[in-house]
């Protein structure tokens, strides 16, 4: 047996372009260091898979069904994307493409619906990653007449017998999707990696609102900078904050009075007029006044 190998891990990292997936990782996701920590672990053990079968030592492939649990917003589903990359670009699956899902996608409501619903999503999802968010929803024990353990059943089979072509990503708040491994153990014995994503910062919010508005070809002025600070540290505060997706959320808003402040001018419009939002675009929000009513979602 040859027990030596040309190539490094690093050059097959560089050869399959998976590196240039995981720097993008790197850079469209501020924060989140744990997370990119254990993608780039995965990434590894693939790697080294690959190198031991070059060399002829006997492999089984890995198992790389996962569980990402965290509060909305933080950037689970952007991860499982650049997964499935990461996993095409490496040879693990054929497609490399993310079928996000939840329950309604896969129950039924009535006898005999519920198995031609999860099998459909399974065959869409086969050579990439199935998506599955707010997994726990599936099984539903108070209700006998459920049919979400008939899903469960049909995707613990896909995710056994497909292994080699079908990565399942599982998603949800973490103490939902403890409880519901707690209650599925053929679930969680087929889950290998399971990746906690934590809440972001007052500062890496403000970061993930500037790269936002560079892509929107957008900026803050100066004394909007520490207006929207300011936001952000009351709306955190608040109730249903989720994270990157309230920021983006406040954003669209910002811009929807700003384009009613320019409207109102009346006037031939510059372009920096276009792209700068100012701090009275931000301070109008009802966030500033008595806060969001108990039960009330992002609105203003």
């Amino acid at each position: 047996m040859d027990t030596s190998c040309d190539r490094t891990p690093g050059t097959l990292l560089e050869a399959s372009g998976a590196r240039a997936v995981l720097d993008r990782l790197d850079a469209e996701l501020v924060g989140l260091a744990p997370v990119k920590s254990r993608i780039h672990d995965i990434a590894a053990l693939l790697l080294i898979d690959r190198l031991r079968a070059d060399v002829g030592l006997q492999s089984t492939p890995p198992s790389l069904h996962m569980c990402f649990t965290g509060n909305p917003g933080t950037g689970k589903t952007t991860v499982a994307l650049r997964m499935a990359e990461v996993l095409r670009q490496l040879g693990y699956v054929r497609k490399g493409h993310l079928v996000a899902v939840t329950r309604d996608d896969l129950v039924g409501q009535f006898i005999g619906h519920t198995a031609p619903k999860t099998k459909e999503i399974v065959k869409k999802a086969m050579g990439g990653v199935l998506f599955i968010d707010e997994a726990y929803y599936l099984y539903k024990p108070e209700n006998e007449r459920d049919y979400g353990q008939e899903s469960i059943e049909i995707l613990l089979q896909a995710m056994e017998n497909h292994r080699d072509d079908l990565v399942v990503i599982l998603a949800g708040y973490r103490d939902r999707m403890d409880t519901f491994f707690g209650s599925n153990p053929g679930m969680a014995s087929r889950i290998a990696h399971h990746i906690d994503f934590p809440d972001y910062s007052e500062d890496e919010l403000m970061q993930i609102a500037q790269l936002m508005l560079a892509q929107l070809n957008y900026r803050f002025d100066e004394p909007a900078v520490p207006a929207f600070n300011r936001y952000v540290s009351l709306r955190r505060r608040q109730a249903h904050f989720a994270n990157a997706r309230s920021i983006r959320n406040a954003l669209d808003r910002i811009r929807l009075r700003h384009a009613t402040r320019l409207f109102g001018l009346n006037a031939a419009l510059t372009p920096d007029q276009l792209r700068t939002l100012a701090a009275e675009d931000i301070l109008a929000s009802r966030v500033f006044g008595d806060g969001l009513r108990e039960g009330e979602k992002d609105g203003h």
